[in-house]
């Protein structure tokens, strides 16, 4: 899939999953939004966090979408390597393929 079919696909399924939620899963996403936003840690900082988490965690539609954001707000290719780097140890080498399908 390719990253603008990706996401489209996701804001089409998170409008769809809005328009049903209660109250929990309204402010869960009102959370994630904020949770990234800048504070004591950029933005930046925060969305390499969540990239080495969506590894580790071996979400594929997450480090697809962290990844995204991470390139939309200027993380070079350096330090995405890097932040594999941080994955790979955090996680072993469970998170080998999905180092591979992130390059």
């Amino acid at each position: 899939m390719k990253p603008n079919e990706f996401q489209q696909e996701r804001e089409t399924l998170n409008k769809l999953t809005l328009e049903k939620a209660d109250l929990i899963t309204k402010r869960f996403f009102n959370l994630d939004t904020a949770a990234y936003s800048d504070g004591a840690l950029p933005s930046k900082t925060k969305e390499m966090l969540g990239l080495v988490a969506s590894m580790v965690l071996r979400c594929d539609d997450c480090i697809r979408y962290h990844l995204d954001q991470c390139y939309h707000i200027g993380v070079t290719d350096a330090e995405i390597q890097e932040v594999f780097s941080i994955a790979l140890i955090v996680g072993g080498s469970i998170v080998i393929p999905h180092l591979r399908r992130a390059n």
